[in-house]
């Protein structure tokens, strides 16, 4: 296995802009991944993810809004701090109009560059690859269910 980067790809009946609003806001972000979040978005701005009764806070770092089509951040920094000169996660959402709604191409790449040993490394990697599978269909259903109801 290679350890790259993670891709997931869903459709869903939602306007670019509803997604990019649900990809890129904490408040919406907290209803399908994370219990908490905190960050605007704005390329630069610094904020958290948190998970718990903040039992686990990641910091992060918007890299590129460009509403509504694009959404990155920066995760798992080094030593839990945001650090520009560290190697860190790059997820991005992409969003493509198909149809009535939008395609939603997620990716996750920097596993390699951030320097673990093989074994960390895998384990990384699939906590990953099994948080996705988790979190991209909550992102599906809870964009249904935003949908259905406005």
């Amino acid at each position: 296995m290679e350890y790259g980067s993670i891709e997931r790809e869903i459709h869903v009946d939602a306007s670019p802009e509803v997604v990019f609003e649900v990809v890129s806001s904490p408040e919406h972000i907290s209803e399908w991944w994370t219990d908490d979040a905190a960050f605007e978005a704005t390329p630069g701005a610094v904020g958290e993810l948190v998970w718990g009764d903040r039992a686990q806070v990641v910091p992060m770092v918007v890299v590129d809004a460009e509403p509504p089509r694009l959404f990155s951040f920066r995760w798992c920094h080094p030593e839990g701090k945001v650090d520009d000169r560290a190697t860190s996660l790059l997820v991005t959402f992409e969003l493509t109009p198909s149809g009535t709604g939008t395609r939603i191409r997620l990716t996750e790449t920097g596993f390699r560059e951030l320097g673990w040993e093989a074994a960390k490394l895998e384990e990384q990697y699939r906590d990953h690859v099994a948080g996705w599978d988790t979190f991209v269909p909550r992102l599906g259903e809870y964009l249904a269910r935003l949908v259905s109801t406005r």
